[in-house]
């Protein structure tokens, strides 16, 4: 997995809250077999009209926004059901970063295990950062999880809280499996204890 230290990204909106991963990632694309290829998917229904064509009031169909690795949205983001899909749809459409007031606690943990920071601000945090995205074309945040902060080319600076084991898991490129060999050579040396009882 790619360690995410620093960031630097143009922000889009998705204004609702609730965004559960049925709308992150509709049923429908969940029969593929690898962990790639569903940001085509994302928020599908959204974005597309039934004949498959873009709505453009949705905000990821507007040009301003296109190439955003820095998603805002609003109170309780990845609800409804656990499916891990939900994280890969929105890193393989290309962000890395989510900001929102609160999230589900298992799309919260998936995100982590998929290289993915979901930043938590307060309600009024996050306005601020709809309302300057608006006003804004082009507006990009700076997200530095090194020092725990956001800011931005206009003065902007807010510190966001985060477990540093969840830290230390994205600044060193972690998922569950790395996690693991970084014990390699103990397991190793247990193997081979446990192996020599047993045949001893």
């Amino acid at each position: 997995m790619e360690a995410f230290t620093k960031l630097t990204g143009l922000v889009a909106p998705v204004d609702r809250v609730n965004v559960d991963t049925d709308a992150i990632i509709p049923k429908q694309f969940l029969k593929r077999i690898e962990r790639t290829g569903f940001g085509q998917f994302l928020f599908y229904e959204w974005r597309f009209d039934e004949q498959g064509n873009d709505i453009p009031s949705f905000s990821l169909n507007q040009p301003r926004y296109k190439g955003a690795s820095v998603l805002i949205s609003r109170a309780n983001f990845g609800c409804g059901s656990s499916r891990e899909h939900a994280p890969w749809a929105i890193m393989d459409y290309g962000f890395k970063c989510i900001i929102a007031p609160s999230f589900a606690d298992i799309f919260y943990n998936n995100c982590f295990k998929n290289g993915i920071l979901p930043i938590k601000l307060s309600e009024e945090q996050v306005e601020e950062l709809f309302q300057r995205t608006a006003a804004n074309d082009g507006y990009e945040l700076n997200v530095d999880l090194e020092n725990k902060t956001i800011t931005d080319s206009q003065g902007l600076r807010i510190d966001f809280d985060l477990d540093e084991h969840r830290r230390q898991f994205l600044l060193q490129g972690l998922d569950d499996i790395g996690l693991t060999l970084q014990h390699e050579n103990e397991i190793a040396a247990y193997e081979q204890k446990h192996a020599s009882r047993l045949f001893a």
